[in-house]
């Protein structure tokens, strides 16, 4: 069947929907936006902060780690910009709304030790 349009035949082509469904990209790039929500909030180290956990010969199991996220979510929840983040007798510097630890330190190895332009404090076990 065609249609004769100026002259010119053009064939009728009907539209009928695919036997087989197409994958919807929007599934796809959901599931690209979540795993990169995920990976843009995890705790990330800057690198004077991995040098000193590396020349202080400090220990970050994943439950620390986890702990440590914990601890910035809360902090991020009450508003917090730069927090002191005690664990395990350690400490940590943490820049809240960008998810970095600036510096940590080893609590029992340190006489004494003044934390300026912080903004909070949280503890956790």
């Amino acid at each position: 069947m065609s249609q004769l349009i100026n002259g010119i035949k053009v064939p009728f082509v009907p539209i009928v929907k695919p036997e087989h469904p197409v994958s919807n990209v929007t599934e796809g790039k959901s599931s690209f936006d979540s795993i990169f929500q995920r990976e843009f909030e995890k705790i990330k180290f800057s690198n004077h902060a991995a040098k000193r956990i590396e020349s202080r010969e400090l220990q970050l199991s994943t439950s620390d780690m986890d702990k440590l996220q914990d601890a910035v979510n809360k902090a991020e929840a009450k508003g917090a910009k730069d927090s002191l983040v005690m664990m395990n007798n350690r400490a940590f510097i943490v820049n809240i709304p960008n998810k970095t630890v600036i510096t940590a330190l080893d609590m029992a190895q340190s006489n004494e030790n003044i934390f300026t332009n912080i903004d909070s404090v949280v503890f956790t076990t």
